[in-house]
């Protein structure tokens, strides 16, 4: 199997191409690659092609040959996309149509997108999110995600071209300690690791669902390796934690002291995401999750390592 990970040396990327290139495939990984380091682990299996997502010639080229297709590249964050509507459209949204272009040409069997789901249910009284549920994207970040959805669904009808969505929660764990600002537990631990305090939104009451990276790949090799009955998999661990809960968890499992510096919460901002994975266990089964405690200290581990 010919697999091609565009955004392969990002966090969610990275993990993917070791899973891929364990379970024998053929692994190509696109990405700009501006740091000097991989995010993933070297192997005979896996080649590089550095090029730009927002090239649609690179995107062309490097589809072709290969069989499945896996977009986890995102160019902006939910901080740097903010209400830029515009933006958000230019670098993710235009750029992902030149990509299904080219996988419909290239006759790809099936395309894996990486979408975010606390940024596509919105902001919703809902104690849990399911796949059912209407999107409501407060956020520029989120709209880019739901209209990347919609434009598969699209390309499907159309097209033919089979398609799986990933709506992923908060992953986290080793190698996420890049400068982009985006998610609370490594911004949190590298904060820390520079005596710097560590900082709250709000009054600590937002509620995520974290989830840690492994079990999410592993989740991940459950549908790519299995025969998927759904376009569409929530992919979290059911259970949400509030801001605080997880600043109190990261300071007992660090040992640490630092001081928390509390600052007005980024607007649009959604108060509960939690999901339920009902979905993905009723059809692959039931999976132990990474509890939070032992998830923060594996990823702190690797930090100070």
């Amino acid at each position: 199997m010919r697999n091609l990970v565009v955004g392969g040396n990002g966090f969610l990327g990275s993990h993917l191409v070791n899973r891929l290139a364990a379970t024998g495939g053929d692994v190509t990984v696109f990405d700009r690659f501006s740091s000097p380091s991989t995010g993933f682990l070297p192997h005979p299996n896996v080649s590089t092609v550095r090029g730009d997502f927002l090239n649609a010639d690179h995107l062309a080229s490097v589809v072709k040959g290969h069989d499945r297709v896996f977009h986890f590249l995102s160019s902006t964050t939910p901080a740097t996309a903010n209400n830029d509507l515009a933006t958000e459209h230019r670098r993710n949204a235009v750029p992902t149509l030149a990509l299904l272009d080219a996988c419909v040409e290239a006759a790809v069997s099936r395309i894996y997108f990486a979408s975010s789901g606390g940024a596509v249910y919105g902001d919703t009284p809902a104690e849990r999110h399911g796949e059912t549920d209407s999107l409501h994207p407060v956020s520029s970040y989120g709209v880019g995600k739901a209209v990347i959805e919609n434009d598969l669904r699209r390309y499907h009808e159309q097209f033919g071209l089979d398609y799986v969505v990933f709506r992923i929660a908060n992953a986290y764990g080793p190698g996420r300690f890049s400068e982009r600002g985006q998610g609370l537990i490594p911004i949190a631990l590298r904060r820390i690791v520079r005596g710097e305090p560590v900082i709250q939104y709000g009054d600590g009451s937002m509620v995520r669902d974290y989830v840690y990276v492994d079990d999410v790949m592993d989740m991940i090799g459950q549908v790519i390796e299995g025969s998927p009955e759904h376009r569409v998999y929530n992919l979290g661990s059911g259970e949400g934690s509030t801001v605080r809960e997880v600043i109190d968890c990261i300071s007992a499992v660090t040992g640490q002291s630092f001081d928390i510096v509390m600052e007005p919460p980024p607007t649009p901002q959604v108060q509960r995401a939690v999901f339920d994975t009902s979905r993905l266990t009723g059809e692959f089964g039931p999976r132990t999750l990474t509890d939070l405690a032992t998830g923060i200290r594996s990823t702190w581990a690797d930090l100070v390592s």
